[in-house]
């Protein structure tokens, strides 16, 4: 990489400038190398990854305050002045293509990431996961198995019918893999509302921005989609969406259940008091309430939405056309 201003070169496997490098030394107490004298030796694999090292992890707890995998990535790559400028959302979508290529693994497994343990209950395997059959009927379980690009997944993690395992993360909360939430959006929409001309990348984006695709869902935000309980039995009571239930709070931590819901209320305010509305309407009327949108001023939701629809398709740029219907 090159820095326009002070017209200097990253250096090494991990691009580090040599002043970063020095600073690192001097005020970080970064010392088991000396660079001042030779910034050459960043070019050696181990000096260079050291310092990439560190520098990552001064990022990721930026001003004290405890930062985003996307910050680190933007930033590490221009700055943190450009963590959130439009300049840098290129190097975040390269490194979330390379993340999508590496080798398919349940995070959470103590080996490498080409280890997948066939029989996680066995002596000394982690016993830690949930499994989809707790969380979708047989009859789920089966489109799932028949959805070409998830039974490649489920086959090579060595997943085995009865005992399919959620990935992880390292705080072993379980969550979908992107080729997961594709496969219950296009299933719960071929199924029930094959007739709206429903986005599949739309749907898919709105549960990454709201859940970061969590099965049980992120703060105050049930599932993979989001609903909360009164909006998902208002859905089920007065619009007649009954081909799941919904007896409580726990059934909305069941991916077909929340996607099945969430859905539903997007068709509802993708026709917000008898109005065709724009993409743009549906995405802040979905997070923060129909009452809550606001078109004109900026709105940072409706920015995250569009990087996780970059995930799914390309952006499309037009935001006063609906995207789903």
């Amino acid at each position: 990489k090159y820095n326009k201003k002070t017209k200097e070169t990253g250096l090494g496997i991990l691009q580090i400038f040599a002043k970063t490098a020095e600073w690192l030394v001097g005020g970080q107490g970064y010392r088991e190398y000396n660079v001042d004298d030779n910034p050459d030796l960043l070019h050696k694999p181990f000096i260079n990854v050291y310092f990439g090292a560190a520098y990552l992890k001064w990022l990721t707890d930026y001003q004290n305050n405890q930062r985003s995998e996307e910050f680190v990535v933007r930033a590490y790559n221009g700055g943190t002045k450009k963590a959130t400028h439009k300049s840098t959302l290129p190097y975040w979508r390269r490194y979330l293509a390379v993340i999508d290529a590496l080798p398919s693994r349940k995070h959470g497994d103590a080996g490498p990431s080409g280890f997948h343990p066939t029989n996680p209950t066995s002596p000394g395997s982690n016993t830690n996961f949930t499994y989809w059959e707790t969380r979708a009927s047989p009859e789920d379980m089966e489109d799932m198995w028949n959805h070409s690009e998830v039974g490649k997944e489920w086959t090579k993690s060595k997943e085995e019918r009865g005992k399919v395992r959620f990935s992880q993360d390292g705080e072993k909360r379980p969550y979908l893999s992107r080729g997961e939430m594709k496969a219950v959006a296009e299933i719960i929409v071929s199924k029930h509302f094959s007739s709206k001309g429903i986005k599949i990348p739309f749907v898919c984006a709105i549960a990454d921005t709201v859940s970061m695709r969590f099965v049980n869902g992120t703060g105050k935000h049930l599932g993979i989609l989001g609903v909360d309980y009164s909006t998902a039995s208002w859905l089920n009571k007065e619009l007649g969406y009954r081909a799941y239930k919904v007896d409580s709070q726990d059934d909305l931590t069941k991916p077909f259940v929340s996607m099945y819901f969430g859905v539903a209320y997007l068709v509802w305010l993708s026709e917000y008091e008898g109005q065709e509305r724009s993409h743009q309407f549906i995405v802040q009327a979905y997070m923060k309430g129909p009452d809550q949108v606001d078109l004109e001023a900026s709105c940072p939701l409706w920015l995250k939405f569009e990087q996780a629809l970059s995930y799914y398709e390309e952006s499309k740029k037009d935001s006063g056309s609906c995207i789903i219907l």
